[in-house]
């Protein structure tokens, strides 16, 4: 299963009104049940693990450094983070995903808010050694000037020689190997398909989502810029960030012309220091 975007909420029984009724906004309701089960074969203890150790090697960072995770969802990587030793600040807009989230645990090195990524609060200025923007949690946004600001916020609550790490869809790999439609069925029997179209103009690819199960049927669709990686990068030097290094994905191998997925290290203007060297345990 390709994960690309999220969607809009269904009604209790699961049953969602029209397709096409939250295009601009879908994102404000997109993370609820219908979410996590959809998703539900790419959210494993193992794979979070992996993603976490592979986190962990890239950053380099001493423990104790401060970690902002945006949007964090149902916390897969802020709440193995703390445990990995470092102070870890979640936000999501989603009371939803928050709630799962909290349920795992949270203390003095982990905490959760509820927040729209495009304001951070006042008080978040430089205070953070990394951001992490992963899973495709980018491109939201009906207006691309959106964007832009997120990335702002990112790079205003970076120290100066603090990283980003910047996870999601590749627009050329993506194009390359175009999947049109898919389907898979989820442990309570739930049959998912999706069907999938992209505006080269927009670089907005469209996700109409059906499922059928158990506990009831529905239709809705979903929204996402995609971006290239030269774009992305342009966008970052706006916002005074400077990607360091484009990897395949979670892999630890140089981005290619056909990486569906990238993930970019790109840091704050300011000190500067060099990017580890050793190998990815993931």
């Amino acid at each position: 299963m390709n994960r690309s975007a999220r969607q809009a909420r269904a009604t209790p029984n699961m049953t969602a009104t029209s397709p096409r009724a939250s295009r601009v906004d879908w994102w404000r309701s997109y993370f609820d049940d219908v979410y996590l089960r959809e998703y539900e074969p790419l959210f494993t203890l193992e794979r979070d693990r992996r993603e976490v150790a592979r986190l962990v090697d890239v950053l380099g960072l001493p423990s104790g450094s401060r970690v902002l995770d945006v949007p964090c969802g149902q916390g897969r990587h802020a709440h193995l983070l703390a445990e990995a030793g470092f102070l870890v600040d979640g936000v999501d807009l989603s009371p939803h995903l928050l709630a799962r989230a909290r349920e795992r645990g949270t203390g003095p090195t982990l905490r959760y808010h509820e927040r729209d990524m495009r304001k951070l609060p006042p008080s978040w200025s430089r205070r953070f050694d990394a951001v992490l923007n992963l899973f495709t949690s980018f491109g939201f946004f009906a207006d691309p000037a959106d964007d832009r600001r997120v990335l702002a916020e990112f790079a205003r609550a970076l120290r100066p020689g603090g990283v980003l790490i910047w996870h999601g869809g590749d627009r050329d790999g993506v194009m390359a190997r175009f999947l049109h439609r898919d389907w898979w069925q989820t442990a309570d029997g739930t049959l998912h398909a999706q069907e999938r179209s992209f505006d080269a103009l927009s670089g907005i690819l469209t996700i109409e989502s059906r499922w059928h199960g158990p506990d009831g049927n529905g239709e809705r669709e979903h929204r996402i810029r995609l971006y290239t990686p030269t774009r992305l990068a342009e966008l970052c030097a706006e916002a005074g960030l400077i990607v360091e290094a484009a990897y395949d994905g979670w892999h630890d191998r140089p981005l290619t012309r056909r990486s569906s997925e990238m993930l970019l290290v790109a840091r704050k203007e300011g000190a500067r220091r060099e990017l580890p060297t050793r190998k990815s345990r993931g």
